[in-house]
C-alpha cells in the first residue's frame, strides 16, 4: 500500500490497528508498523493526525524492542541450560535432541 495516496485520517486509523494487534502476541507487527510508519511520523510536514501518529510509531518499536529482548532471552537461556534441566527441557522442546553436546 502506498501510504501517499491515503488520507491522514486512515493513516492514523491503520496504525492504530496494527498497535493494537501487536498486544495479541504477535511482535513482528510492532515491527512493521514502526518501520512502516517512520516517515510519516518523523519526516513529512506537520499535520494534525501526526502527533498521534508518532506516539504509537514510538510505542510499537519499544514494544517490539522488548519482545526481541525477551525472546532472544529466553532463547539463550533455554539453549544454555537444556541439558542441565534434563527431562523437563525434552518435555517443553519442539525438537528432542538426541545426546549431549
Amino acid at each position: 500500500m502506498d501510504l501517499s495516496k491515503v488520507k491522514n485520517n486512515e493513516k492514523l486509523n491503520l496504525c492504530v490497528w496494527y498497535f493494537r494487534a501487536g498486544f495479541f502476541c504477535l511482535p513482528f507487527v510492532w515491527l512493521v508498523n514502526a518501520v512502516w510508519f517512520y516517515k510519516e511520523a518523523f519526516k513529512k510536514p506537520p499535520y494534525e493526525e501526526q502527533d498521534s501518529i508518532k506516539r504509537y510509531v514510538i510505542f510499537s518499536g519499544i514494544g517490539a524492542f522488548i519482545w526481541t529482548l525477551a525472546i532472544g532471552s529466553w532463547i539463550y537461556i533455554f539453549q544454555t541450560n537444556r541439558v542441565a534441566w534434563g527431562e523437563f527441557a525434552d518435555s517443553i522442546s519442539f525438537v528432542t535432541p538426541t545426546g549431549r553436546a
